[in-house]
């Protein structure tokens, strides 16, 4: 098994420490990066054996630079399904990525900090996550990133409109800019849909847990620039920057709100995810993150005490499917995943049924 995925399954990258600022509510941010090689075709229309050079190429290449920390790449042509999905429940590759059939591959750095992403949709998708909000130190990082790749690889670049991409909406920067965050009490108080209309109205993206088309399982949304054409980099990560706080004020004035004048709907919601966690003997996925949500709002208020955030954190990733399968060593029905499930979330809690 590629990377030892099982040592990988019991531990967690540093974005889920929930150890950055604000990460009481900003579970972490993260920056991608499209990049395309000049003189190649887009992916979109290269053919296999094109797919083939331009993974051995850029493969090699990337094995040349210092990236300063320790990486480790993964040719995920020579991977099986569960261990890509694996690291799709860990957002260091795409369900697209995952899913396709051509040579492509991974570079992954220490404590998932940094991932780059070969013949994806572009040639290039480089990834850089950290815990909490911490945008500006972000992009400093991953621009640091980008520069010594495009020393060793020659980028695809218009002087009139940047940087190239396979699909028209990257092009620009190429730069795709999104914070998850935990919002359970605007949930709670149907004040969410106000979020993704302000959200809306001024250029943004929110989107679920795993991006595009996905839902807001466990309370966690991210929220993301849509326009790469026409703004810098830097304007588009101050941008973020100012809005991010204003959402984060919205869901604790609520979160204060509801302590003063109806501190009971939230202790019921805490309380009974707490019950039933340590009674479950069957838990599907779904019900697990948003029975979690509430735990970790719980944390959060001082509701309940003894359990550090970051566990809670990994727990809404190493109980998805692959992560179980992984830690389990072997492929599960899912009836089995659900048992395995609720085990497993009451062992690592330490939550026991009177």
């Amino acid at each position: 098994m590629p990377m030892e995925l099982t040592d990988l399954a019991e531990r967690a990258g540093e974005w889920l420490s929930g150890t950055g600022p604000e990460s009481d509510i900003v579970i972490s941010c993260r920056i991608r990066l499209a990049r395309n090689l000049r003189g190649f075709t887009f992916l979109t229309r290269a053919s296999d054996e094109e797919k083939k050079l331009l993974e051995q190429s850029i493969s090699g290449r990337l094995a040349e630079i210092d990236f300063g920390k320790k990486t480790t790449y993964l040719p995920l042509h020579e991977t099986d399904m569960l261990e890509r999905l694996f690291l799709v429940e860990r957002h260091l590759i795409s369900k697209e990525l995952a899913a396709a059939e051509s040579p492509r591959g991974v570079m992954l750095g220490d404590n998932e900090s940094l991932a780059i992403m070969v013949n994806e949709e572009d040639h290039l998708r480089i990834q850089a996550m950290r815990s909490g909000l911490e945008l500006s130190a972000l992009w400093n990082e991953i621009n640091g990133y980008d520069q010594a790749i495009e020393r060793k690889l020659d980028y695809a670049f218009s002087s009139q409109f940047g940087y190239l991409t396979s699909c028209p909406t990257n092009v620009g920067t190429g730069m795709r800019v999104s914070v998850m965050m935990h919002l359970p009490v605007l949930v709670m108080t149907k004040q969410i849909e106000k979020v993704f209309q302000a959200m809306n109205k001024i250029g943004l993206a929110v989107r679920g847990l795993y991006g595009e088309r996905t839902r807001g399982l466990g309370d966690f949304y991210q929220i993301s620039n849509q326009v790469t054409l026409g703004k810098d980099e830097e304007t588009i990560v101050h941008d973020l920057a100012e809005v991010i706080p204003k959402v984060m004020e919205y869901e604790r004035k609520w979160r204060e709100s509801l302590l003063k004048e109806n501190r009971a709907q939230l202790e019921d919601a805490v309380y009974r995810a707490q019950g039933l966690l340590s009674a479950a003997r069957v838990i599907s996925s779904e019900e697990t993150m948003n029975l979690l949500s509430s735990i970790r709002m719980g944390v959060n208020l001082g509701l309940i005490t003894g359990i550090p955030i970051a566990k809670v954190n990994e727990l809404f990733i190493q109980t998805q499917p692959a992560h179980l399968q992984i830690i389990e060593g072997r492929a599960l029905q899912p009836e089995e995943r659900d048992q395995l499930r609720a085990r497993f979330i009451r062992q690592r809690l330490d939550l026991k049924a009177d």
